[in-house]
């Protein structure tokens, strides 16, 4: 049976995954690298070791991890998150792809690449691996350094950067080549789908997800999260993108969302299970023989990204003024690469526009760069120490020029009184444009999807798309409205900024405002013409839009106005909602400095760790290590200065502050786990009546002074005292012989309680 030998090949994966992780957590060694490793062991390729052979699902199975894998990725990527990262971190990213991809061109012809294999080369090269990079800076404990942190940042908006790749390379695909791809074309039609899907997400997902905590279960709001993802991903492959695309910007939607904690927690499991298939099922797919007969192209590719990387991001974070010794650490840290580098390898491979063996070369250099990821991340500020020192005279007074330049231009820019007051409406401007796009162009997708629900009748055989066209102006109307008054408004800034001081400024400014409309207005007009289908409805649509969008303004102008406003206040709410929320990524305090030779480490408590259940002030850390506990992370809410009578339970995230050598005593400390087991009697927990014996010692004394909660761990839920029932007593009631007292507690603890009176 099929559905039999599904869930055999999954079996298989999902053991060898495990044992092969455990065994890499044991040697160091990254637990992709095993995944990949023990793909290659039991995939189909290397009789008779051979434990899965069906390609089919081999590719079923990589494709559900990748849906998962993508998901956790865009959570862990919010427009909060993008903002917080700001404008240098952006650019820097971007200067890196482009330094690595041009540096990977210009050697690819020595490793015999060219055309579009050379593309899809340099394409592998400007992605980094985020999970392999979050590990290793978990383990090295730099998670928290500046340069971590800065590094952390730049991968995580290569995952943007790898989802732009993915689609610029899909038309490359679907168009046969590079000549005839559409660079801008596709990145305007992706960032409309991308606009389009994420409105929509913005206003529907934590509504939805709002309602679901109010009167689901834990395990329904799993499951229709699931469901949302699964059905996004395919949305995003009807549209002609990827399923990792759609599943990636279901993850940034809910990591908006105040549920996103909750849903991080129930996925987790998830989470882990499916990525852990997806690179076995990777690793599957690889030839070994082609893997050993290209060892020498592996091994010229990954020493030109141990070049490559370094180099561009070093130069990249010197763009952006950051110091010679943090530039070439973060440079020294991002040089992985990992899961989106499989994809962009294995989609050139399907296609047949790379040789065979270019997935074989993609796992090949993602193996010798995650090996070498711990070491340059370890050995990076001894790296960074030397060359900083080596640096020639001029290149320290010219970065210490550029880096004064850069302060003096954001100071200019923050004076600028056009800018600030423009800023905010050219983005409303540009969100709406793509807005307005995406609804148009993948109209036919959605024409496509509610065909079958809208009424047809004999006279009237184009009514369906009569309808639905009608109601898409409709709805486009608010946007365009928006538009509109936005774009005047900036032309009375500009004319009015424009004209300041002149003689005749009043005069004058109506003259420019008036000309900025107009010309404003003709762009609109271009932009709409552009974007309007030209088959199938073209010979009415016009003609329709027309109409729809005069009676819209004349009878809707004031509601569309008013949609409108709602609209962006929901938008702008849910975007700023938990800026100033105190995390473990927002605290500005957590921020090192060096010279105080002060580390900070972050450490999770194991589900069996001896802390759990204990507080700090048991603990006793700083007398014990020295270090102290600067904060703990608890379901997304970040403590900061805990007290010493806070608890700590299992899979709480603790922050160490203190030397190298007293934060990794402590996490060690923490993270030990003698598998001591703890008996938890909640479903034991029951009330019993107890009465009160002649010579208990607790007659005439008052429920405060004897503490039964403090003594046994009970609670006392009632007396009955002469058939006089006293519910909930308070703590000055009093106790007498013969009463019968109703507590509340396990077992165990109502036998101690009943042994002492006896006794």
């Amino acid at each position: 049976m099929q559905g039999i030998d599904f869930i055999k090949d999954l079996a298989v994966v999902m053991m060898v995954a495990g044992l092969v992780g455990w065994a890499c957590h044991r040697v160091g060694l990254s637990v992709i690298v095993g995944f990949l490793a023990a793909g290659m062991v039991i995939g189909p390729f290397t009789p008779p070791f051979s434990l899965v052979t069906d390609a089919g699902r081999i590719e079923t199975l990589a494709q559900v991890g990748l849906v998962f894998l993508m998901f956790s990725i865009g959570m862990k990527l919010s427009l909060r998150k993008l903002r917080r990262l700001g404008l240098p971190l952006v650019v820097a990213t971007a200067v890196t792809a482009l330094i690595v991809y041009n540096l990977s061109r210009l050697g690819s012809p020595l490793l015999g690449f060219s055309g579009s294999t050379a593309v899809f080369f340099g394409a592998m090269l400007i992605v980094s691996s985020s999970a392999i990079i979050s590990k290793v800076l978990q383990e090295t404990g730099l998670t928290h350094e500046k340069a971590g942190q800065m590094a952390m940042g730049i991968t995580v908006l290569e995952d943007v950067v790898a989802v732009i790749t993915l689609a610029l390379l899909n038309s490359v695909v679907l168009l046969g080549g590079m000549g005839e791809a559409k660079v801008g074309e596709t990145l305007g039609l992706l960032s409309a789908f991308v606009a389009l899907a994420g409105v929509i997400g913005l206003l529907a997902v934590p509504w939805i997800l709002r309602k679901l905590s109010e009167t689901a279960s834990e395990e329904l709001q799993t499951l229709v999260v699931a469901g949302m993802m699964l059905g996004l991903a395919l949305t995003a492959q009807e549209a002609g993108y990827s399923l990792a695309m759609g599943a990636f910007i279901l993850g940034s939607i809910i990591a908006e969302t105040p549920q996103r904690a909750q849903i991080d927690r129930v996925f987790e499991g998830a989470r882990d299970m499916f990525s852990a298939v997806f690179f076995v099922s990777i690793g599957m797919q690889i030839d070994v023989k082609l893997l050993g007969q290209s060892w020498l192209l592996v091994l010229g590719a990954s020493a030109l990204a141990l070049v490559a990387r370094p180099l561009g991001g070093t130069v990249a974070m010197l763009v952006t003024g950051v110091k010679l010794r943090d530039a070439v650490r973060v440079g020294l840290i991002i040089t992985p690469i990992g899961e989106f580098s499989f994809i962009i390898a294995q989609l050139g491979v399907a296609a047949g526009v790379v040789p065979a063996n270019f997935g074989a070369v993609a796992v090949g250099l993602s193996l010798v760069t995650a090996i070498a990821a711990p070491l340059l991340t370890r050995r990076s500020g001894d790296l960074s120490e030397w060359v900083a020192a080596r640096q020639p005279a001029w290149l320290e007074g010219w970065l210490g020029y550029y880096g004064r330049l850069l302060d003096r231009l954001s100071q200019m820019q923050k004076r600028s009184v056009l800018w600030q007051l423009s800023r905010k409406r050219v983005i409303q401007i540009t969100l709406e444009i793509l807005l307005v796009t995406g609804l148009v162009v993948f109209s036919e997708q959605m024409f496509g999807l509610v065909r079958d629900y809208l009424p047809v009748h004999s006279r009237f055989p184009r009514g369906a798309e009569v309808i639905f066209w009608s109601v898409l102006v409709l709805v486009a109307l608010a946007p365009l409205v928006a538009i509109w008054r936005n774009t005047s408004a900036m032309a009375m800034l500009i004319a009015q900024v424009s004209t300041q001081g002149h003689p005749k400024s009043a005069k004058l400014a109506p003259v420019v405002e008036t000309g900025l409309k107009l010309g404003a207005g003709l762009l609109l007009l271009l932009w709409l013409n552009a974007i309007l289908p030209v088959s199938g409805v073209a010979r009415w649509l016009p003609a329709l839009v027309l109409i729809v969008i005069l009676l819209g303004l004349l009878l809707m102008r004031r509601r569309l106005i008013y949609w409108h406003s709602m609209l962006e206040v929901e938008l702008q709410e849910m975007l700023e909602r938990g800026d100033q929320k105190f995390t473990g990524t927002t605290a500005p305090w957590m921020a090192p400095h060096s010279e105080w030779r002060l580390a900070l480490t972050d450490c999770v408590l194991p589900d069996m760790a001896d802390a759990r259940g204990r507080t700090l002030g048991e603990l006793a850390l700083r007398t014990r290590f020295g270090c102290t506990v600067a904060g703990v992370e608890r379901q997304g809410v970040m403590v900061g200065n805990p007290v010493g009578a806070m608890v700590l339970y299992p899979r709480d995230k603790v922050l160490l502050l203190g030397d190298p050598e007293q934060v990794a005593a402590g996490k060690e400390f923490l993270q030990r786990a003698s598998g001591a087991p703890v008996v938890s009697n909640f479903d034991e927990v029951r009330m019993e009546s107890v009465e009160l014996p002649p010579g208990s010692g607790l007659h005439d004394r008052t429920l405060a002074d004897i503490a039964l909660g403090k003594a046994f761990g009970l609670q006392v839920a009632g007396i009955n005292r002469a058939g006089r029932r006293i519910l909930n007593p308070s703590g000055e009631e009093k106790l007498y012989t013969g009463d019968d007292v109703l507590v509340l507690g396990s077992p165990d603890q109502i036998a101690a309680f009943k042994a002492t009176l006896r006794g």
